[in-house]
């Protein structure tokens, strides 16, 4: 109840409630209702991945862990322009393919036995860190595999990749984490990334060593 008067106090009893204190009389005023809960976080957005690219003659299958934003917006694999994915193909390879058109670089990887693809299919991210990864759901690793006679290994671009570990050593006769290519790998130098991809790559007598 409302009640002024001068020479009131007004006070908070234990309970929470407001209360005038008036010549030794205490009179409770009516509680106030509890605050509102804040509103629950949306959930992250789901995004759907790309698909492989690969062919009968792949002979090494690149995994990354789901595209960037840039690159699902651009549909296209490693799109980010700090990633550092064609210039290590390119330096491999002897190509530029950092000028090339897209569909172009695409080709020439294919026709030197790379695949490309990823661990998951789809999942809810905010923003392209791995990290920030939930509910993904796994590409069938399996079954593109049937379907690439000449395929000698399975290589992971990074560790969030490499998670799926378990899974493909049964699917190639040899499987490797490679360091991640992306942007924030940023504790390897070009050069010490090329030096273990190339191992790689020689050994699935991609270029010569």
């Amino acid at each position: 109840m409302n009640y002024t008067r001068a020479g009131a106090e007004v006070y908070i009893t234990e309970a929470g409630a407001v209360a005038l204190r008036y010549a030794g009389l205490n009179v409770n005023a009516p509680s106030l209702p509890p605050a509102a809960a804040p509103p629950s976080p949306s959930p992250a957005p789901r995004r759907v991945g790309l698909p492989p690219l690969t062919c009968a003659d792949t002979r090494l299958l690149l995994l990354g862990s789901f595209p960037s934003v840039a690159s699902l917006n651009a549909g296209q694999y490693y799109a980010h322009p700090r990633n550092q994915f064609w210039p290590l193909l390119g330096a491999l390879f002897e190509l530029d393919l950092a000028a090339m058109p897209y569909a172009a670089r695409v080709d020439a990887v294919l026709r030197r036995g790379v695949g490309i693809w990823d661990v998951y299919a789809a999942c809810r991210r905010e923003g392209s860190l791995d990290t920030s990864i939930t509910a993904g759901e796994a590409n069938d690793l399996a079954g593109l595999v049937a379907t690439l006679p000449r395929l000698q290994g399975i290589a992971h671009n990074g560790g969030a990749s490499a998670r799926f570990l378990r899974q493909t050593r049964g699917l190639a006769a040899q499987v490797w984490q490679l360091p991640s290519s992306s942007p924030a790998n940023a504790s390897w130098s070009f050069a010490r990334k090329l030096a273990a991809w190339r191992v790689v790559f020689v050994h699935c007598g991609l270029i010569n060593g």
